[in-house]
């Protein structure tokens, strides 16, 4: 009777493993997809290091290494979400940004929606500098937000957490500097 309920017991732990693995690789795959469809992005997921932690009361994020060895983050939230708000998201997970990729087919995407809220709040200037639109660029909606790395501070990537001192907690150890040739 024992032997009988252990096999039985056995055989649904695998097929639950089996199943938790089938989601992570479906996921995964979903994560490379929307890459590919929302930002012209192509890579292939070799690791995961945090899936779906939260990254604020609204949003919550991915941190995954590319075959090739680049290390990226999606941020999707339930609200809107702005550039500025995704910059600040990663600042506090710990990470610092190499760049932010903009939505398919729209490079100068961040500069665009810029250049039309100046506009719009100074209709009469002409001279439009970069320093000018910095401020805008902040206002540009970006969700979901995917941004490439170029490294980790303290080795540390961090989690939203209401209940932890400061607001952040530690998620996962990390060595990562991306080194530009």
């Amino acid at each position: 009777m024992c032997a009988i309920h252990y096999t039985l017991f056995s055989i649904l732990l695998f097929l639950c493993y089996n199943i938790d693995m089938n989601g992570e690789i479906y996921d995964d795959l979903a994560l490379e997809k929307m890459a590919k469809e929302r930002f012209g992005v192509k890579f292939d997921i070799e690791k995961v290091y945090v899936r779906s932690i939260p990254a604020g009361r609204s949003a919550n994020a991915s941190v995954l290494l590319t075959t090739k060895n680049k290390l990226y983050v999606i941020i999707m939230g339930s609200a809107p979400l702005t550039l500025g708000d995704v910059r600040t998201i990663i600042r506090r997970m710990g990470l610092v940004a190499d760049a932010y990729a903009a939505p398919k087919s729209k490079p100068d995407y961040f500069t665009e929606i810029a250049e039309q809220k100046f506009r719009n709040t100074y209709p009469g200037r002409q001279n439009v500098t970069e320093a000018d639109l910095r401020y805008y660029q902040s206002m540009a909606p970006y969700n979901p937000a995917l941004v490439s790395i170029s490294g980790v501070k303290d080795g540390t990537i961090r989690q939203f957490d209401s209940m932890a001192d400061g607001g952040w907690r530690p998620s996962a150890k990390i060595q990562y500097k991306h080194i530009k040739l």
